[in-house]
């Protein structure tokens, strides 16, 4: 992978993670880092998803696929959550 491809990964990871953690509700207790993170493996995972179902290269927007990136970037908040609250 391309340093470009790299930092494009960050930068989409940065989205999909922010837009994650504001579909959940209430107050999250992980930090930036965590977020990106989940955002970027969510991202990698929902395109995974969306080429599996057919639905990651459509004419325009890939709407079907951002909103599976999205849904898990909040499941992946949650579960971070919950464990950081367990401690």
């Amino acid at each position: 992978m391309e340093i470009s491809g790299i930092l494009s990964a960050i930068v989409i990871g940065i989205v999909i993670g922010v837009l994650g953690r504001l579909v959940v509700p209430g107050r999250q207790r992980i930090g930036i880092l965590w977020t990106i993170v989940v955002g970027i493996v969510a991202a990698f995972v929902g395109s995974a998803i969306a080429s599996a179902f057919g639905v990651a290269d459509t004419e325009g927007v890939d709407w079907v696929e951002w909103l599976f990136q999205i849904a898990l970037a909040a499941l992946g908040v949650t579960a971070l959550d919950r464990v950081k609250l367990r401690r």
